[in-house]
């Protein structure tokens, strides 16, 4: 399956390469296969963005947003982004520091005094950047559990007194929910504003980014939304794809919207449109300084804490050499470039979104499905398009 995929894109690349100006041709190949993968396990719907400096050359939409198909996913309808809502939060939190509205050497218990871990004083080593960049030196994941579990935020820190640091804070890479999370109040300290007020003010409106939000009661109050689904079994078909192997249908079933992580809205609380993050592409790419200034942008994308298991990631890991963390987003040596990215994963939603600065591309997919295709289909297209637009620079 992997090999027919890659076969094409391979195809891909052999037409953009000798029409390099035509890229409505390669949008629909490439929507073509994007489909084709997306059927394979049965998708209820998703949409994808390509842009290229400041343009945006396709957005394509596939699908319904539930199981019932009577609406149709399209370039507006909003998804909820899981974790690719770090980047905001991380974007903010800098623009405010280069302000020196706060500063990323706070301690958290500035903004937090409540959290204390069982080491003493440990607690108070953890700074506002160490929360950026995952090198808190707290165990991954720490209680994301609870936030399942309907915890209160007040009970998940009063819970903190028990956990003892793995490795001093800068030493290690452990990725964080909750303690994202707790970047909120220090960004609301800094101004008096709510979280998604200063979203809103700061980057979705000078954006245009008009169907972005922060929040489930927005995100339910919304008429154009993809609704969640989670895989209720795998059907065998009785067939076999050319490899010999079983074909099996994949049988979604729609749920309801959770409340779990958008109780850490840094984290995981930002819903937003494929149109939306093209825009966001397109900032992040340089292309509008007014509201991403280019000391802003590095500040972000400079390499924080190594990220040795992102190297073993599937799809990914043949065309990775290196993988760091920054400040909200991942940065990727990806077969000789560098790729600035991230992924989402939240009950019942996918999204990946990356940029290259070096090619001046962004993609971004979103699917209201619990499926790994999405990795496959984002990891090949960069192993594509870096190779293609190497070539092509025109493009």
């Amino acid at each position: 399956m992997l090999f027919r995929f890659m076969l094409f894109f391979a195809t891909i690349s052999s037409s953009l390469a000798c029409y390099a100006s035509d890229l409505q041709s390669f949008n629909n190949k490439l929507s073509a296969a994007i489909e084709r993968e997306l059927t394979k396990v049965n998708i209820p719907g998703a949409a994808y963005a390509i842009v290229h400096n400041k343009q945006i050359i396709a957005i394509e939409s596939f699908g319904h947003t539930d199981t019932r198909k009577e609406t149709k996913v399209d370039a507006n309808t909003v998804f909820r982004l899981a974790s690719v809502s770090k980047p905001f939060a991380a974007t903010l939190t800098t623009m405010l520091a280069q302000e020196q509205l706060l500063n990323l050497t706070d301690p958290i218990t500035k903004y937090v005094p409540n959290f204390q871990l069982a080491r003493q004083g440990a607690a108070d080593k953890i700074q506002l950047k160490h929360l950026l960049s995952h090198s808190s030196g707290l165990m991954p994941n720490a209680y994301d559990n609870l936030l399942h579990e309907n915890w209160s935020m007040e009970k998940i820190i009063s819970r903190f007194d028990r956990v003892s640091p793995i490795c001093q804070p800068e030493k290690c890479y452990g990725y964080q929910n909750i303690a994202y999370g707790f970047l909120q109040p220090a960004i609301e300290a800094s101004q008096n504003k709510s979280y998604s007020t200063l979203l809103q003010e700061r980057i979705f409106t000078p954006l245009a980014m008009t169907h972005a939000s922060v929040g489930i009661d927005v995100f339910q109050t919304q008429d154009n939304t993809a609704k969640p689904h989670i895989l209720r079994k795998k059907v065998n078909t009785g067939r076999k794809n050319s490899a010999g192997k079983a074909i099996k249908r994949y049988v979604w079933r729609t749920v309801t919207v959770e409340p779990d992580y958008f109780k850490v809205a840094p984290a995981a609380g930002v819903n937003a449109s494929i149109t939306d993050l093209a825009k966001w592409l397109i900032a992040n790419l340089g292309h509008n300084p007014e509201v991403l200034s280019p000391a802003l942008l590095n500040e972000l994308t400079t390499p924080r804490i190594k990220t040795k298991k992102d190297l073993r990631r599937r799809y990914w890991r043949e065309h990775l050499t290196d993988a760091h963390y920054g400040y909200g987003w991942r940065i990727y040596q990806f077969n000789g470039q560098p790729i600035i990215y991230h992924s989402g994963w939240v009950a019942g939603f996918r999204a990946d979104i990356g940029y290259s600065p070096s090619l001046g591309l962004g993609f971004a997919i979103l699917i209201n499905a619990e499926s790994n295709v999405i990795n496959k289909i984002s990891s090949q297209f960069w192993a594509q398009a870096h190779q293609l637009l190497a070539e092509n620079k025109a493009l």
